[in-house]
């Protein structure tokens, strides 16, 4: 059976701009472009050119290869001709190959948005579609408010998108403007619609967390034309998720076999480094828990299941991770057995027998820390080092003899009242001892700056070593209570990992973690032969 074509538009470079706390420079779009035209989309949307300077420059060249680029722009305004009007003539001069202009299909938007009638409006859209394509460009159209505007009055939004269509516009996309339609009701209105629904499109907002299902509702009714965001963001709580989408559509049945995308299954498995690549950007964690591309997508944390995967592991995934460039993760607590810690241990290029006694060791050990309030089900360097001390597999690159801190309340020069925090380390590494003294913007941060401050011979081997985030969780109350501190860090590799420390003092937890993130950076640079690609 031939499998229909579905075209997947980006707009996460206009719309997912609106996500509050993200502003992309000019170099970020240029960024973000490459990612999405290593993925395989069908349409790049970059922006409004002439609204502000980043999108005016952005579209003054040619900015992708293979993917359609394509400038975000209004139909004419009211009482304008397409000629005067600054806003089209912007989106029509830019070098954007195609254009999407946006226009209401609610009737009561309109008149009271617009303050113009319907029947104006719809006269405006098809001059405007018609400059668009006597300028050469392809042109979509986004149906505002579509769902809601068919809810209220079904016979203006038809004639709306059969008014686009007749003039000439390649895709007429649906909008969830307000992110409210359910998916059995998306389903329902495509359906109904008396035109080609070929060349319909869908853009759904996720105001119901159901941006994803109903962007597949829509797709089943018939468009072919799907409109999303990488890992989702968009204004309010974001728009459809491409990274979820996607492989649903290339892997799931009742899509996969029905369906083809402009991304084959070499592009495929590049998703998951790219949804994580773009957190990156964003200088945020990605999220461990999204669908496909999280690194928890794939893990299991009861021994029974971790049993039942290394038998069959389509018992609990319901794809390869492999497929989307993702890796099966088991993780490690006091629910573990000794299926969770041999393929935990195998993933890490540690290979023991399962009669081995000490993997009866390690066990008991992960379930003691577990119980004083150790976690390493987000930790899983921490778990490295720990396995490879209970199995007699970890260098000793340093020790630390001792550490102190300070926190000193004083006036400096100019007599303000300030809060000065130092650091004391001596580390011994070999026969040469070392003693470093930092001072930071607080206890946690001093420590850091003097712990990696000089390690003699390890020094140039944690130059790219970076601190990225720092979660304090206290695990019973009162003011004595046992505090656990989990610390990411990354690399100029790009490869984040995490650590863990607990003790009833906040700073001796977090030096736990310290040292043991430095330690595993040093364990992966010394040893990279244990470190399997």
């Amino acid at each position: 059976m031939t499998k229909e074509r579905l075209y997947l538009f980006d707009t996460t470079l206009r719309d997912g701009a609106q996500t509050a706390g993200i502003e992309f420079s000019l170099e970020d779009k240029i960024s973000v472009t490459a990612l999405l035209e290593e993925l395989g989309v069908d349409y790049i949307e970059g922006g409004y050119p002439g609204a502000n300077v980043v999108d005016t420059e952005f579209f003054s060249e040619k900015r992708t290869r293979r993917a359609t680029f394509t400038a975000f722009g209004m139909t004419k305004r009211a009482g304008r001709s397409v000629g005067n009007d600054p806003g089209v003539q912007a989106l029509l001069n830019s070098q954007a190959q195609a254009t999407c202009f946006v226009a209401k299909a609610w009737d009561q938007q309109v008149i009271l948005a617009l303050g113009i009638s319907p029947e104006d409006n719809l006269k405006g859209l098809t001059e405007t579609i018609e400059a668009g394509l006597a300028a050469g460009k392809e042109v979509l159209v986004d149906a505002e408010h579509f769902f809601d505007g068919y809810k209220a009055n079904p016979q203006y939004a038809s004639l709306f998108v059969e008014t686009a269509l007749a003039a000439g516009a390649r895709w007429v996309v649906l909008c969830d403007t307000n992110g409210g339609t359910m998916p059995f009701e998306i389903e329902e209105i495509v359906k109904a619609l008396p035109v080609d629904h070929a060349r319909l499109g869908i853009h759904a907002h996720d105001d119901t967390g159901q941006a994803v299902a109903n962007t597949l509702a829509a797709v089943r009714a018939g468009v072919r034309h799907i409109q999303g965001t990488l890992n989702g963001i968009g204004e309010r709580c974001g728009n459809a998720n491409l990274m979820t989408i996607i492989p649903t559509l290339a892997l799931k049945p009742g899509f996969a076999d029905r369906f083809e995308l402009g991304i084959d299954a070499a592009r495929l498995q590049n998703i998951t480094r790219i949804s994580r690549t773009f957190d990156e950007l964003l200088n945020r964690a990605p999220s461990r828990q999204a669908p496909y591309v999280g690194a928890s997508a794939f893990a299991t944390k009861a021994g029974i299941h971790a049993s039942a995967l290394a038998k069959d592991p389509s018992t609990y995934e319901h794809v390869p991770p492999e497929a989307v460039g993702n890796e099966r993760s088991v993780m490690v607590s006091q629910q573990a057995g000794k299926s969770n810690l041999l393929i935990t241990l195998r993933r890490h290029g540690i290979e023991i027998g399962k009669d081995d006694p000490r993997l009866d060791t390690l066990l008991r050990h992960v379930k003691e820390r577990e119980a004083r309030g150790y976690s390493y089900d987000g930790a899983d360097a921490s778990f490295v080092l720990l396995a490879r001390k209970t199995l007699g597999m970890l260098p000793e690159f340093f020790d630390v003899e001792n550490y102190r801190t300070s926190v000193e309340r004083r006036h400096n020069s100019r007599g303000e009242q300030v809060a000065v925090t130092e650091a004391i380390v001596k580390i011994r590494v070999d026969d040469d001892l070392f003693m470093s003294v930092a001072e930071g913007n607080g206890p946690i941060n001093a420590l850091d700056l003097a712990l990696r401050k000089d390690l003699g011979k390890y020094s140039d081997k944690i130059g790219d070593l970076e601190l990225v985030d720092f979660k304090v969780r206290i695990l019973d109350g009162g003011t004595g209570a046992v505090t656990r501190v989990l610390v990411e860090s990354r690399d100029g590799s790009g490869e984040r990992w995490y650590t863990v420390g607990v003790s009833p003092n906040i700073i001796d937890a977090s030096f736990e973690a310290l040292y043991e993130s430095i330690t595993y950076k040093l364990l992966k640079t010394e040893e990279p032969a244990q470190f399997p690609a």
